[in-house]
Order: structure tokens, then sequence, then C-alpha cells
């Protein structure tokens, strides 16, 4: 077993020493102002899909590259800290961690720099939905709704409207009554907005081989409105936490990488026409590219941060300043409720560096290293994945700017098995909600890595936006849409090459 040390030091090998390459058309390189053109054919060598599945890649092991995190496997696995950050900056993410651990409380309250909780709010801490840095779950048995919880959207009823959704102004309109999401808390002497109804039917799906995987279709509804009804053409749609792995890895992947995998008219004819979404930047106001949140809505760590301080927890910041959080003007006891900014420590509830340092800790938890990357099962299965066309979204991929905001990040050979655009994903999958450029039927891809630990850090297996698939095979049964020949690819398989397909995605 090669030693850490080696397999860093042969990293950086590949990235500043020269490889011979055939010639290849313009690609994720091509675009990029922080490298030079030795550089770009090098970047364009290293993260060509391999065509060589007898044996695992050169460094596939460090998916998060320099940063992976060296331990084991365990129930804290995407809890660690960058393994190449500063000592100095172990402090900011320890720090932050404790921020992000933080529950807040209703104001008044004797811990003045905790109170502000709400008033309505879904969570009273980010770790309530980020059970571990992990992903959230639909409220099964005795599983409370803590992570998981519905966006609320209606479509444009005005010129006026729409042309504030074009410009971006705003990434959805919100119920008149309920606003952007429904609460399903509230702080003493309040009604919480509502409850999630969900239920579900069984449908069977029969594979080659006779094999039938029963797929279950959800319906959402809501119950116990305490402020009227929602508007008629109010929609719903659920949304359970992400991981929060290698996020300031994904910030710092060049736009134009990014942008080159997408392809809006299918000109190569694949079937697949990825695209990439805009976002507007919450303190700048600057259009850049979405890359965060499952329809691409947030440009950044902080922005997807901020929003959910104010749409989750009810806590106003520096880049979201709402102190009431989601609340309405048909919602009048909520703004009677007492705010927890206190003066002497800034205009929001949540100064910064409160922000700041949340952020810093978002992006800085490390990857976990690869398992069983040369085992011959995950290898076939790899092939299989590859072959069926999994790869033209779930990009494997990308080499992070030398211009990174982190010097942790920048420079560094990341796998994310993503491309970050939005793509149609058919019927089964759409939740009829438009938000900023995404369609009802639009989804970012999501990156997959860790995916393999789902059930060892969050304790379940639940997939797919609202997990209505309980493992790895349903959440692909799900795929539709532009991903439809690569669902049926995996559906025509035999047996043994559906289970290393499954294994391969396991050892992620």
């Amino acid at each position: 077993m090669r030693t850490r040390k080696a397999i860093l030091a042969g990293l950086g090998m590949l990235l500043t020493t020269g490889v011979t390459i055939s010639p290849v058309a313009a690609g994720e390189a091509a675009g990029r102002t922080d490298l030079t053109p030795k550089d770009k054919s090098r970047i364009i060598a290293v993260t060509r899909p391999t065509e060589e599945f007898g044996k695992a890649e050169n460094f596939e092991l460090m998916q998060g590259g320099a940063g992976t995190s060296p331990r084991g496997v365990s129930a804290d696995s995407f809890s660690d800290f960058s393994a190449n950050i500063t000592f100095a900056e172990e402090e900011e993410f320890k720090l932050g961690n404790a921020l992000f651990r933080k529950l807040w409380v209703s104001s008044p309250s004797s811990t003045q720099a905790s109170d502000g909780l709400g008033p309505l709010f879904n969570a009273r801490a980010c770790q309530s939905c980020h059970l571990k840095d992990g992903r959230g779950h639909p409220p099964e048995g005795d599983r409370d709704h803590t992570s998981m919880f519905f966006r609320l959207a209606r479509p444009a009823a005005t010129a006026e409207e729409q042309a504030k959704l074009d410009r971006l102004d705003a990434t959805s309109l919100p119920d008149p009554v309920y606003g952007g999401q429904l609460q399903d808390q509230a702080v003493p002497g309040l009604a919480a907005e509502g409850r999630m109804v969900i239920t579900y039917v069984e449908e069977p799906v029969t594979l080659a081989g006779g094999e039938t995987v029963m797929l279950r279709r959800p319906s959402y509804s809501v119950s116990d409105l305490n402020y009227g009804q929602l508007d008629p053409t109010t929609t719903l749609s659920p949304r359970i936490a992400n991981p929060m792995i290698g996020l300031g890895l994904i910030e710092a992947i060049p736009e134009e990488d990014i942008r080159a995998l997408a392809d809006p008219d299918d000109l190569d004819g694949d079937g697949i026409s990825g695209r990439a979404a805009r976002a507007r930047d919450h303190r700048t106001g600057e259009i850049k590219l979405g890359r965060f949140g499952w329809k691409a809505q947030n440009a950044s760590v902080r922005d997807q941060s901020s929003s959910a301080f104010a749409g989750d927890i009810g806590i106003s910041t520096p880049d979201d300043p709402r102190h009431f959080g989601d609340c309405t003007d048909k919602q009048a006891a909520c703004f009677e409720a007492a705010t927890g900014v206190q003066p002497r420590l800034g205009d929001t509830e949540a100064p910064d560096p409160v922000l700041e340092l949340v952020t810093f800790y978002a992006k800085n938890l490390a990857l976990p290293k690869r398992r069983n990357v040369d085992d011959a099962q995950v290898l076939r299965g790899k092939q299989v994945f590859y072959e069926s066309g999994c790869i033209a979204c779930h990009r494997p991929k990308f080499v992070t700017s030398r211009k990174a905001e982190n010097k942790a990040q920048a420079f560094q050979l990341i796998w994310p098995y993503s491309d970050f655009l939005l793509h149609d994903m058919g019927e089964g999958l759409a939740d009829g909600q438009a938000v900023g450029d995404a369609s009802g039927q639009e989804w970012r891809t999501p990156p997959l890595w860790g995916i393999g630990l789902t059930q060892t850090v969050s304790g379940h297996s639940f997939f797919l936006h609202d997990g209505r698939a309980r493992n790895l095979t349903e959440a692909i049964l799900w795929h539709g849409g532009e991903a439809e020949a690569a669902r049926d690819a995996f559906a025509a398989a035999n047996i043994e090459d559906r289970k290393a397909l499954i294994t391969f995605l396991e050892s992620l």
C-alpha cells in the first residue's frame, strides 16, 4: 500500500509534469484563464474519462484531492476537516463547527448570542437537518420531519412578477400567505404553519432476468394549516438536506469547465442537454453560475448558508437580513415577535463573523477516502456505469482552479461524479416547480462522492430529492427524461452487472 505522502507527491507530479495525449476536441479546460497551454493539455488528459477498467486509476482513492480525509470509515466520516488546511485554519473550522451545531433559541433570552430563532422555522440548528453533515431523510416511522420540508412557489400572475423572475431578482415567487417554505415549527405563543403529509403507492418494475423491484410513488399534501389556505397555484416541492462534504471543492471548479459541458440544444445528438444555471450573488448582485442546491439556485457556499439561516431557522445574516425569517404580511403575529438583534453585536441576529465561520466550516469538510478501488467487482461496476452512459451527467473528474480562494482547494484533482448542470429528469421526478433557470422537471446533477457511506453516516439509505428511493437500485430506476437511456441500460443488464454497478457506487 502506498503511503499518503507518496500518493500526494505523485498527484503533484501528475499535474505539473508533461503528459503525452492524443488530440481531443476542445473540452472543459480549454476556456480556463488560470492555466498555461501546457497545463490545459495535462488537465484534459487527466480528466478524460478512462477506457481502462482492469485496474484503478491513479489517485482514484483520493476523491477529494490532497484534502481527502486519511481516517477510516466511521459514523463521523463526513465531519473531518480537509487534511491540507493550515493549523490556524483548523481553529476556524472548529469555531464554525460549533456554530453549525448551535441550537438557536427564541427571543428574548438571557443567552443573547443565541436568540432570534424563527419566529416560524423548520430547524433550530444547521446540524438538525445535516445530522453528522450527511444526507436528510423523509419522515419514516418514528423519524421526524426536521431534515425534509416543502418548498412553496407559484407561477407569475403579472408581467411585473414575470420580469422579476426573468431578471433573477427572485428565484421563485412565494405563496402569499405561507412564504417560500412550509414552516412546521414556531416559537412559544405562535402557531406553526402546518404539517407535511406524504402517502406512497407501490409500483412494480421488472428488470432483465425476471427480478422485480417495487418503487414507491409519493403524493404530497399539507394539513393543519393555521393561517388560511394556500394559493391554488402554489406547488409543493419536498426537499431533503444534501450532504455537506466537498462544497469548497465544488466552488473551486472553474466556471468555464462546467459551462463547457453544457449542451442545451443537444447538438451532439446524444439525448443529453444539460443547461448551466444562473444565480444572483447575494452580496454583490452579480449573475454567476448556479451550482448549489437541488435546482442549482445558489452560486456559492456562503449564499447557500445565508439562505438556510433565514429560511430554515429564521436567523438573519448580513447577506440575508430577514429578522423574521420566512414570515409574510399575512402573518401579523409573526412580525410582532421579538427579534434577536443585539446592536452591540451587529445589525443582524447572526452578524459576521458567524456567517463567515459557518461558511468556512462548510467549505472545508473533507471527502472520505474511496474504498476497494482495486476490487474486481468494483472495477466491473465502474465499467458498467461508464458504458451505460451514466457519466454523461455524472462527470467523474475535474481539476480545480489555481486561483481558488483557499489554497487548500486550489489545483486539486477531484472526483465528484457530477456535471453540476440542470437536466430534465422526466415526469416521474418532476415537482412542477420552477426555481431560477430550472423548470419543474429539471434538477441539478447531484455529486455522488460519499454516497456509499450514507447508511454509515446518516443511518438510512433514502435517496433522490425527496427520499422516495429506499436504496440505490430504486434511485436509478426513477431516472427518466435525459437519463432514460442510462436507466434502461441498467434495467436491461444482467443481474451480475447490476450488482457490480451498485457495488461501485457503494465504494464512492
